[in-house]
């Protein structure tokens, strides 16, 4: 289904004039994604070329997932050997660009699934230098409607496009209002605990962790476009207790839900999934770093009202809650990450065990609506409400 130029237009001038802050003439900003979504990669490699910046387009393979430094297909015929020999000019690509665009949205996602463990897990940890290049320069993700991702979700593809094109062309503005109270809340409390009941036993389950002295961010549509939620990242030892996730979500071309864990000390301890056991094992056996939380959010954006299985839109639902199994935010702990004394902090926070470092950050999502896993969640002894299809402080 063609979308229409005016709407490509608006959600272009929305990704590089509010979430990368506009295009400057010494910019080089890749705009990666898979030939799939050239359309909206091509309106915004035009307007960074009109504005004077250079746009390096990477088109990236059907086969890889998310782009990564490696695709499905060494993998599945390389060795480990190979996945270590990354082209040296792949660092310096990255280390060249000022600004970062990653579209998502497959052709086919099953070209992805079913990889083996050993040199899929590889290919996270081969990943993970270049991530970090990624990160520590403005970056924004947006997700592009494709049929394979629409066929994933039990949708038709016009269906799917109207719920994607609808909540990317949006102001995002109105949500830095929105999250204020709830941001506000966080940043004054010292520790986050989170009620779920396991619909099997019926059990209550409960999770806690130290959310103090760390950097709470509003996510206003700067970093994922659309948006809506209010994060931090747990100082990573403290978490401890049980949890259960029941929103699906879609990771390297598999559905995983049903989600339990156990924290014991900070480190996952135990885990099972109804759907998608292989690739949760997949996840939490990286490395030492996936056996750990590096994110807890409340999700604030009550337009998006269809719960869809890619991360970008499920975590981002009013009335969710997401931690993320894996890497913390950096930003969390220091101001700047690019310079030496903010460097040389993250190291040193992340050998004292509060921050964590890991190929993964999985983010999984928690229903806390009527009928949802999710009982209650508490900042410090106040307890959050859902209202209006929002989080509130009462």
């Amino acid at each position: 289904m063609a979308i229409s130029e005016a709407d490509l237009n608006t959600w272009a001038d929305y990704l590089l004039d509010y979430s990368l802050g506009g295009v400057q003439s010494d910019d080089i900003i890749m705009i990666k994604g898979e030939h799939i979504t050239w359309p909206l990669m091509s309106v915004l490699q035009d307007k960074i070329f009109a504005a004077g910046g250079i746009a390096d387009i990477n088109l990236v393979a059907p086969d890889n997932d998310r782009g990564k430094v490696w695709g499905a297909a060494i993998a599945r015929h390389g060795n480990l050997e190979q996945i270590e020999r990354v082209p040296p000019w792949y660092k310096e690509r990255y280390n060249s660009m000022t600004k970062y665009i990653e579209i998502l949205g497959a052709e086919n996602p099953d070209l992805a699934a079913g990889l083996p463990e050993e040199t899929a897990m590889a290919v996270m940890r081969a990943d993970e230098p270049y991530k970090r290049i990624r990160l520590a320069k403005p970056w924004v993700l947006t997700l592009y409607p494709t049929e394979g991702f629409a066929n994933m979700e039990g949708m038709t593809l016009e269906e799917y496009t109207d719920v994607i094109v609808s909540a990317s062309t949006q102001d995002p503005r109105e949500l830095d209002r929105v999250e204020q109270d709830i941001y506000e809340q966080m940043d004054r409390s010292s520790t986050i605990r989170i009620k779920t009941r396991h619909p099997h036993d019926r059990r209550e389950l409960e999770l806690t962790m130290d959310i103090s002295d760390r950097g709470v961010v509003k996510c206003t549509g700067k970093r994922n476009f659309p948006d809506g939620e209010v994060f931090t990242s747990p100082n990573t030892k403290t978490t401890e207790g049980e949890i259960f996730v029941d929103l699906p979500v879609y990771n390297s071309g598999s559905t995983v839900q049903g989600i339990y864990l156990k924290f014991t000390g900070g480190r996952i301890t135990d885990y099972s999934a109804e759907i998608g056991q292989d690739t949760l094992k997949k996840i939490i056996e990286t490395d030492e770093g996936s056996h750990r939380l590096g994110e807890v959010a409340l999700g604030m954006n009550a337009g998006i009202t269809k719960v869809l299985k890619h991360p970008l839109f499920v975590e981002k639902v009013g009335g969710t809650l997401h931690i993320a199994i894996g890497a913390s935010y950096p930003e969390c702990y220091v101001d700047d990450e690019t310079t030496e004394e903010g460097k040389a902090a993250l190291d040193r926070m992340h050998e004292q065990g509060l921050l964590n470092r890991s190929a993964q950050h999985v983010d999984i999502v928690t229903d806390f609506r009527d009928g949802g896993a999710g009982l209650g969640v508490w900042l410090d002894d106040t307890k959050l409400e859902v209202r209006n299809g929002i989080w509130i402080v009462p």
